[in-house]
């Protein structure tokens, strides 16, 4: 373990806080010889600064995000598809600022996962994340391209630990094909498209994953056989709120809930029935919502019948337990959850290294207290047998005599 973590600074002490592990016959804990095989299905990478000024084509250098002064000297981050933010000069301290500044390498990353019981990591952009801020799909597309040579460049000799997705600017029909199809064949286990294809606010007029314009998408990644991810924070501006309890306010409500629409577009559309096996979900969203969400998606389709176009061979909750799944870091009410909505094949975890929203360095205590409930074949699936089916990662040798890791192994 790094020597910064030995000493925990006071507004992380709550992160230690743990009921144990009485009647637990496997951990999450690091040093535990029969620990659970785990799989963080949602982490983000340390792009350069300049990665995208380095590799972009220069009529698109102008548009990139950067930082502007106004007449009395504030600095703002400008960025296409959001607000102007202000930069703040604040202070992190103890592990807030080694968060900050985490997993630069592979080298670094896998030491990090390691010490936290993490086996295998799915990799999502970070400073990137804003590749899908922009109404222009044909720009989009250009950052994601410079993002997935970049990713496969840096991860691809890693990428049974450390799995980049392969970013897709969705509007851009075509060149989302052609890059879906590019990705596959260099070896990425997934894709990320963002939770809208037209960046912004809803519009009836939109581009929408419900429509029958992508179809010949949905052809591409079923041919690709991998999996899809809707990041949260990929669909409009997420810093919508100002002002007293704006941080809170825009993770919640302008960050988290709008990674719904996507789960529902595909739910209720009838594009399952037409393509079978598509695998998607949500990732960094929670798992609380996804119980509700498609009991309603379910309450709607019986009670608006006669408005639904066209008729379901199953309900929308069926095509979210066949094909559907989502990511959390600490989600004990939907925990709570899981098993009485069969959803345990569907939940994922994640510990979101290295930002602040995650559970890092201390995954074994945050799975403790959000996870007693559940019982060792459960945590198993969640922890990392589902990540394991989904997007097909192998598994160590020193799990393969885990009786549950045989069996899945076996039905492989």
């Amino acid at each position: 373990m790094r020597p910064e973590l030995r000493t925990i600074d006071p507004n992380n002490e709550w992160r230690l806080e743990t009921p144990g592990i009485d009647n637990w016959t496997r951990t999450a804990r690091p040093d535990d010889p029969n620990k659970y095989f785990m799989v963080s299905l949602d982490g983000h990478v340390q792009e350069p600064a300049d990665l995208w000024r380095k590799r972009m084509d220069k009529k698109f250098q102008h548009r990139l995000p950067g930082v502007s002064t106004d007449t009395k000297g504030n600095k703002f981050q400008k960025t296409e598809g959001f607000r102007p933010v202000r930069i703040r000069n604040i202070k992190f301290e103890g592990e807030d600022a080694l968060r900050n500044g985490a997993g630069v390498t592979p080298e670094e990353r896998i030491a990090d996962l390691s010490d936290d019981g993490v086996d295998a990591e799915v990799l999502f952009p970070n400073k990137g994340l804003v590749i899908w801020a922009t109404s222009d799909p044909i720009f989009s597309q250009a950052m994601c391209r410079v993002w997935n040579d970049w990713a496969w460049e840096v991860f691809g000799a890693y990428n049974d630990r450390l799995s980049p997705m392969a970013c897709i600017a969705s509007a851009d029909i075509p060149g989302a094909i052609a890059e879906i199809q590019r990705t596959a064949e260099l070896g990425f286990r997934g894709l990320a498209l963002p939770c809208k294809p037209i960046w912004g606010p809803g519009d009836h007029e939109h581009l929408n994953y419900n429509l029958p314009e992508f179809d010949p998408l949905w052809e591409a990644v079923e041919a690709a056989d991998i999996p899809i991810t809707f990041h949260v924070s990929t669909g409009r501006d997420p810093r919508t709120s100002r002002g007293h309890g704006g941080a809170v306010i825009n993770y919640a409500v302008h960050s988290l809930a709008p990674t719904m629409e996507p789960i529902a577009n595909l739910c209720a559309s009838g594009v399952l029935e037409r393509y079978p096996n598509l695998r998607f979900g949500s990732v960094e969203a929670g798992i609380g919502w996804i119980p509700w969400t498609i009991w309603a998606l379910d309450e709607a389709y019986r009670k608006h019948h006669m408005f639904v176009r066209p008729q379901l061979k199953k309900m929308p909750s069926d095509f979210f337990r066949s094909n559907g799944f989502a990511t959390f870091q600490e989600d004990k009410p939907g925990l709570d959850l899981a098993a009485e909505h069969n959803l345990v094949d569907n939940f994922l975890w994640a510990n979101d290294y290295p930002h602040h929203e995650g559970t890092w360095p201390h995954s074994a205590a945050a799975i403790e207290r959000t996870m007693y409930q559940l019982t060792d074949a459960q945590r198993a699936k969640i922890l990392g047998l589902n990540a394991a089916r989904i997007f097909k990662f192998p598994i160590p040798e020193r799990y393969q005599d885990q009786a549950d890791v045989k069996a899945f192994l076996d039905s492989q």
